[in-house]
């Protein structure tokens, strides 16, 4: 398994370093800057500014220099998450854990990239648990059911459903949730992240979605694990339905499900730039699409960097977990 872990580790750093060049190229070559506005400024003060951000170096040098705040410096993982703020909210620190250092932000003054990351990011990753949770806790039930109540009202039901949670995307479903429950209803506020309630609609609006495809990925894993010859042995034995389900077909049923959890993960992830410009959550992603409207080049390649690093972490995590449970995968990868 840890050679597993390292040769997958060792296979990203090339992609790793394929997304931070086009990243950082392309960033440069769209037109416009990040010191150009309505107002535009002396030629002496844009000149002062780009010679202290470095942008009058030419560009394989801030390419090079961009890199080498990359490189990891240090290994202190249990610094990544430090309780440092004043209001006791938990800080995601790339450059005390790793030494990672992505360079000041272009366009927010005396504030670097990391600190605009760890301000942010806790939203995010709070956000797309809660909406992972719900699509776990909606869509798995919704397929085993579907599956043991195959070709009854209940399985069309469950299709129905899970067909119009694939259907109807977020930005459409975010704003129908808003006008009934927190117009018409007023049982939820319209928009913020400072209360408890404040996640629900945010959650449901994101988690719903794929809710769906794992009902209907659960659904299929369950139906071609209970054609199988184990599952008729064991009836033919005298095991009760529910031990049946639970016990020999649910983890094999689920394996879908887990291959579809990376990329479910990373689509949360990039989902939720709609959903926090929707509920105007102050998370990554709404930092994101305001620095790329900015020209925030250090804000744009810092953020898609680590949206790529989550993504890669996930689709290993599921790797890891799918060889656990079927230890045979493990040899034939």
């Amino acid at each position: 398994m840890l050679r597993f872990v390292l040769r997958r580790l060792l296979e990203t750093i090339p992609v790793m370093f394929l997304i931070v060049t086009a990243t950082f190229f392309m960033v440069r070559f769209v037109p416009g800057g990040p010191f150009l506005g309505e107002k535009s400024l002396p030629p002496e003060v844009q000149r002062n500014l780009e010679a202290h951000y470095g942008l009058d170096q030419p560009l394989w040098h801030q390419y090079a220099a961009y890199l080498a705040g990359l490189c990891p410096k240090r290994l202190h993982p249990h610094r990544l998450f430090a309780d440092t703020d004043r209001d006791g909210r938990w800080d995601f620190d790339l450059k005390a854990a790793f030494g990672i250092d992505f360079g000041p932000s272009l366009k927010y003054a005396n504030r670097t990239v990391n600190e605009i990351i760890a301000g942010a990011l806790p939203c995010s990753l709070e956000l797309g648990a809660w909406s992972l949770l719900v699509a776990l806790v909606l869509g798995i039930p919704l397929g085993v059911v579907a599956a043991v109540r195959r070709n009854t009202w209940i399985d069309y039901l469950s299709s129905g459903i899970s067909l119009c949670g694939i259907c109807v995307p977020t930005f459409i479903l975010g704003p129908l949730f808003v006008l009934v429950f927190a117009v018409w209803l007023q049982r939820f506020n319209a928009s913020g992240w400072d209360e408890p309630l404040d996640r629900v609609l945010p959650s449901l609006t994101l988690g719903l979605v794929y809710a769906a495809a794992v009902a209907r990925l659960t659904r299929g894993g369950m139906l071609e694990v209970l054609g199988q010859d184990f599952i008729r042995t064991a009836r033919a034995k005298g095991a009760s339905e529910p031990r049946i389900v639970l016990r020999h077909a649910l983890r094999g049923g689920l394996l879908p499900v887990i291959s579809y959890l990376g990329p479910a993960a990373a689509g949360i992830l990039t989902g939720s730039f709609v959903i926090e410009r929707i509920f105007q959550i102050p998370g990554l992603g709404r930092e994101f699409v305001t620095s790329a409207f900015n020209r925030d080049y250090t804000l744009v390649v810092g953020t898609v960097v680590l949206y790529a690093g989550a993504i890669v972490f996930f689709n290993l995590a599921v790797d890891v977990v799918q060889i656990w449970l079927i230890p045979k995968l493990r040899f034939e990868d």
